[in-house]
């Protein structure tokens, strides 16, 4: 477990506190320990260091007193940044962009899901071979390291080059075979309704106590109680409470800042989501972050050209915490319902309301 010093900018305007909570969660996920976290106020980044020459001394002093393994930046670092920080304190630097890429490469299962990471990043790499040369040749590095870091750095920017077209073509392919089940799905004329959210608010426990309750032939999917559980697409058959069947979709789950390289990569699953005719915005109501992860999801929807899809804004986890608990502005957020995915009464009240709302959207 590596010794994890969190670095932050508060600019103008931002809350870094709650960005910062992120970061530490996202650091346990890929197996390290933060032991310290500096934050620096300032009016705009520094573009050699990100941060100002003085404090790059006073990381570099609290690194050496505090043994720090592996320095992490909360935002994306130019290739030069990297660099320049690297040879000016003398640890492992990665950022968050590279953090989330080392999660999404240890949680990858299936053919798919370790191509997409794979070609984010490399996509990543790519720009950066100078500044991260020394730890990518090391073998088992730790974070930061994990997939094609791992590799000798024979790796040259061709070969990488040359990768990433290979892994494109691929990418390619298993998207047509998606679209080829896909059509299938919609030949069946089978309402879909997708589970969409942020990671670790509980999609993937709702959609396995629906199947539980009303499915004699699906499995149930991967879930547990950590960021980035699964990254693969799940489409499970089940009944609602009146007997109609639906197909439900679980979707990889979201998180603030997620890289562009990632959601480049993993588009044409995230895609997916637009071919419901039901979103269903898990939403983990004893979360204190949870305005963040409501706006986060909402706007990779919109990103995503699915916001015109009706959407249930779906509560979970109310067993977690008493009314007075919940903080959440819900002023400017349509229909909601509050369950514990834990509970079958509230599975059922669930299937009910997607009834009713899939009733609606078949008279329109």
């Amino acid at each position: 477990m590596e010794n994890t010093l969190l670095v932050a900018v508060e600019l103008p305007g931002e809350d870094i506190e709650t960005s910062l909570d992120e970061l530490n969660e996202l650091v346990k996920a890929a197996g390290g320990k933060v032991v310290a976290s500096v934050v620096q106020k300032r009016d705009k980044i520094d573009a050699k260091f990100f941060i100002g020459s003085g404090k790059v001394e006073e990381i570099k002093d609290i690194s050496k007193k505090t043994d720090i393994d592996l320095i992490v930046f909360n935002n994306e670092l130019s290739p030069a940044q990297l660099r320049n920080l690297e040879e000016a304190i003398e640890i492992k630097i990665i950022d968050r962009t590279m953090l989330i890429l080392d999660i999404f490469s240890k949680r990858a299962v299936t053919k798919e899901g370790k191509l997409q990471v794979e070609l984010a990043q490399l996509k990543y790499i790519l720009p950066r071979l100078t500044g991260m040369r020394d730890y990518l040749s090391r073998e088992g590095g730790g974070i930061g390291t994990r997939g094609p870091g791992e590799q000798k750095l024979e790796i040259d920017r061709r070969h990488i080059q040359k990768k990433i077209n290979t892994i494109e073509i691929k990418l390619k392919q298993i998207e047509k075979e998606r679209e080829i089940k896909r059509n299938k799905r919609n030949s069946s004329n089978l309402p879909v309704v997708a589970l969409v959210g942020y990671t670790n608010s509980g999609k993937s426990t709702i959609l396995n106590n629906i199947i539980r309750k009303h499915s004699s032939k699906d499995k149930s999917v991967y879930a547990k109680d950590m960021l980035f559980a699964t990254l693969d697409t799940a489409h499970r058959k089940a009944r609602l409470e009146n007997g109609d069947e639906v197909i439900f979709v679980d979707t990889v789950g979201f998180v603030s800042n997620l890289p562009t390289k990632l959601v480049e990569a993993f588009k044409s699953t995230l895609e997916e989501i637009k071919y419901a005719d039901l979103l269903v915005h898990v939403i983990d109501i004893s979360n204190k972050n949870i305005d963040l992860q409501i706006k986060t999801t909402m706007d990779i929807i919109k990103d995503l050209g699915a916001n015109q899809i009706p959407i249930i804004n779906v509560f979970n986890k109310t067993d977690k915490v008493s009314n007075n608990d919940i903080l959440v502005n819900l002023e400017n957020i349509g229909e909601k319902i509050y369950i514990s995915a834990l509970d079958d009464k509230d599975i059922s009240y669930l299937l009910n309301v997607i009834t009713e709302r899939l009733k609606d959207i078949k008279s329109i």
